[in-house]
This record gives structure tokens, sequence and C-alpha cells, in this order.
């Protein structure tokens, strides 16, 4: 077989990149659902290449076969699009990314890219590790980034653990994220990147996102923003001014927890006082062809699908269960043994004003059901318990509809202690500077009927009157935790 050239392929590449860029355009003229639904996966690859598949195949394969060494030299030196090897790219996770980079942007203006990783950790770290590089210019300046300290535990342990402890790069902590003041007085020649989670897990931490964004332009730096609770349904921080938005997709939009999954969705030319044209250009492509290329903390192909699956439905289930929500803070704002509710929604949280600027379910005018654009909050939620911290165990032992468990966004309602969980390990200091009691419990919403889930939590916190439980379980033998182990 004689070689047809690597232009050949080259010219080949460029019609089909063509192709996908023109079956885009057409998908971001569809309403949010559609979106979700169908993704970037159209009707004439399912024939051409996939049996007529209406739904994304799971590629396991690790790698591509090439027609012949000039069609590998071409893929392998990227001037063509290429599914080489899955540490790299694979069709499923080009599916993937494209349905969270279209649903992130919605109605934005804005052109973004998505790279998928193996977690919402992995995200992060992929997210704010090409800021922290060396300055040529500077190589004795000492680097730092701005962000707030109502983060997950997880990104707090990164950040003080990783990033400060051990290489010495500076996290210049925001206390109180909504002081626009205290963000800039934080930041300074040296600053590589603002970052902020909201709504924060678990203390409902919020701030003006347009504000914080248009700072760090004026620094030219990125504004970074994990919006894992939230979800695109909800909000889109690209249309405010982010340049690089983090998912933790294990959570809110992989509703049924069957795998692990992370995501960066960025606009295209974002700010960086880095001086790296490519990484400013197209900062997730960037990322995939580069640095995840070499570090390799991108995702499995069957996680990409599980999860593709469950973002198909994201915009009903987050209204669905932000509704809930409401209902059960409003239950626990007026209860006896309550100290206090954190949940964005009830109009008594001091930042609720400011996130009712921001958060709607998306294409809520759309809908027969509501005709007007209406606010929603999300299924997280935490409330503090009155007394000590004993009595907050207490309660959190008497669930049993809520599940005791670190995992949030699930179909099934998932609760925690963090500062015994989530949060331990940044210590006490660390956690008053969250704002995370002893006393308090977070809960994330399921799917459930909500009348069940307060009915839950009323017979739990009944043990606070000196009542038992509706139900006890059964103790452990000394033998361990496996179900034949169960007296």
């Amino acid at each position: 077989m004689s070689n047809k050239g690597v232009d050949f392929y080259v010219k080949a590449g460029q019609r089909a990149m063509q192709w996908h860029k023109e079956n885009i355009a057409r998908m971001k003229k569809c309403n949010f659902d559609t979106i979700a639904v169908h993704g970037i996966y159209s009707m004439q690859e399912a024939l051409d290449f996939n049996q007529g598949s209406i739904i994304e195949p799971i590629y396991m394969s690790t790698s591509q076969t090439y027609r012949d060494s000039d069609e590998m030299e071409a893929a392998l030196s990227y001037k063509i699009p290429t599914f080489c090897y899955s540490r790299i790219a694979n069709p499923s996770m080009y599916y993937y990314e494209g349905v969270l980079a279209l649903l992130e942007s919605y109605k934005t203006g804005v052109d973004a890219s998505c790279i998928a990783t193996a977690s919402g950790m992995a995200a992060i770290q992929s997210a704010v590790d090409p800021f922290l590089v060396v300055d040529p210019k500077k190589p004795n300046a000492p680097m730092n980034f701005v962000a707030t300290t109502q983060v997950y535990g997880g990104t707090y342990q990164q950040f003080s653990m990783r990033k400060e402890a051990e290489h010495k790069v500076e996290w210049r902590k925001v206390i109180n994220s909504n002081n626009i003041d205290e963000w800039a007085a934080l930041i300074d020649e040296n600053t590589r990147f603002l970052y902020g989670e909201l709504p924060s897990n678990p203390s409902q931490s919020f701030f003006d996102i347009a504000k914080v964004a248009e700072l760090a332009h004026k620094h030219n730096i990125p504004l970074i923003i994990d919006s894992t609770v939230a979800t695109p349904a909800l909000l889109r921080p690209l249309e405010f001014g982010a340049d690089i938005v983090v998912q933790s997709v294990t959570k809110s939009l992989f509703s049924s927890g069957f795998g692990i999954a992370g995501a960066i969705i960025a606009r295209k030319n974002i700010h960086s006082n880095i001086d790296n044209d490519a990484m400013k250009e197209d900062f997730c492509t960037y990322l995939k062809l580069l640095p995840n290329r070499d570090n390799g903390p991108n995702i499995s192909p069957m996680n990409a699908v599980l999860a593709l699956n469950d973002i198909r439905t994201i915009r009903s289930r987050i209204d669905l269960v932000s509704r809930s929500t409401m209902k059960i803070a409003k239950f626990l704002e007026n209860h006896k043994h309550i100290e206090g509710v954190d949940y964005l929604g009830l109009e008594s949280h001091p930042l609720h004003e400011l996130a009712k600027k921001y958060m709607f379910l998306v294409d809520s005018e759309l809908d027969d059901i509501y005709n007007q654009k209406v606010n929603r909050y999300g299924h997280l939620m935490s409330f503090r318990i009155k007394g000590s911290a004993q009595n907050t165990r207490d309660v959190f032992d008497g669930f049993q509809r809520i599940w005791r468990a670190t995992d949030l966004g699930r179909i099934k309602s998932v609760a925690t202690i963090p500062a015994i969980s989530t949060h331990q390990q940044q210590g006490e200091e660390g956690r008053k500077l969250a704002g995370i009691p002893h006393n308090l419990i977070r809960l994330c919403v399921g799917g459930e009927h909500p009348d069940d889930i307060i009915a839950d939590i009323d017979q739990a916190l009944s043990a606070l009157d000196g009542k038992k439980y509706a139900i006890s379980f059964p103790e452990y033998s000394a033998g361990g935790a496996s179900s034949a182990t169960l007296k």
C-alpha cells in the first residue's frame, strides 16, 4: 500500500474539523435541555461510525490505530484531530467535553472549550498549576494566589498543603468574600489568579462574580470559579466575566453516584500575566495537548459516558431538588433545636439578595410551568444544632432516610458533619476561617419527596427531647463492618 502523504491527512483533518465546528454551531442555537440531551453527538456520526447507536458509545479502547505512517505522523504532531491515546483523548471524552462546554457557555456569547479530568480535585489542580510557574523575567519573585477560605475541604488541603506548604506558593486568604476591598488588598504584581467557590460547600458563602472578575482583569489575571454546587442549570460564571470554571462533575451533575469525574471549562483568550500565548488563547486545548498529556489526570471513557447520561436531565433535576431544599430549609428555620440555617434561598440569609441577582433556573422563562425567570438556589444547605457537639452527633446518628456520607449531589439525600469529615484535616483554625463550627450538619437534598426528608430530620431531632429514634440499627460485632458481622 502506497502512502498518501502527510498533507493528504492534514486536508482531511481540516475538513473534519470544519464539519464538527458547524455541528457545534448548530447545537448552540438549541435550548438548554436539547443541548443537555443531545450534546455534540450527531445522527451522522451515529450512522457513519457507530452502527446507528442513538446513545454515545463507550469507547473502551486505550488507543487508536492509523491507516499508515503518514496519518500517524500527522496525528502525533497534532496537525489533525486524533484520539491517539485515552490518556489524552478518546471519543467518549470528546462527547462529554463537548456538552459541558456548550452548557457552561449557554447564552453567554462566550466561545468556550472543556477538558475532562478524573475528579474534581484533578480539575482544580489542572486549572491552577499552569499559572504557578516561574516567571523568567522575575525568577526569584515569590508567587501568590488569592482565594476564599470558604471552599471544599479537599480544595483547602490542596491549597494549604500541596501549594503553600510543599511548594512555597503563598495562599492569600479572603475571609469575607463579598468584600471587594478585601480581594483588592491582597493582590500584587506577583499574584497569579483569583479563585472562589460559589455557592460554597458547606457554608453557602457567595460573592459578586462580576465585580471580582473586573478586579482580576484590571490586574491581567484570571478568575477561576468552582461552580460545582450550582451547575450550569443555575449559574454560568463565564457569563459574568470568569475566565475558567471548575466542576467536580462527580457531585451535582453526576447524580447517580456511579463514578468520579471532573471538568474544566474555559473561555477562549483568558486573562493571564504569564507569557504563554497558546495557554491564553485556548486554555483547555493547551491543557489537553501538553500539561495533562504529560501528567495524566484525565477521565476514563466509562465514567465520561456514565456522567454524560446523568447530565441529560440536569435542569429538571436541579429544579426539583432546589424546590425541595427550600421547603426543608424553611422547616428547619423555625425548629426549636436549630440554632441557624445556611441556605441562600432563605430571605434571612445575609447574602440572599446577592445570590438572587445571579442564580436562576436556566430557561425557566421558556417553560410552560413558569413562563418567567425564577430563582433557584440548589440542593446544598447546612444547619446548626443548638448545644454541644454531642447533640449534633446524636441528631446525625438518628437519620434513617438520609444517608450518612461525605458525598453530595446524589439522587438520594446525603448528610455529613464537615468538622469531623470533609473539613477535618484543615484543623480548628482553618475551620474557623471557613466558618465551619462543630455543630454544623451539611445536607444535600436528593430526589425524594421533601416531606419524607422533613419527617426523618424531625424524628432525629426528637433525640434532643430524650425520645428514642423511630428505628434502631443493629450494632456491629468486634470483627468488622461487613454484613456478615451484624448481630
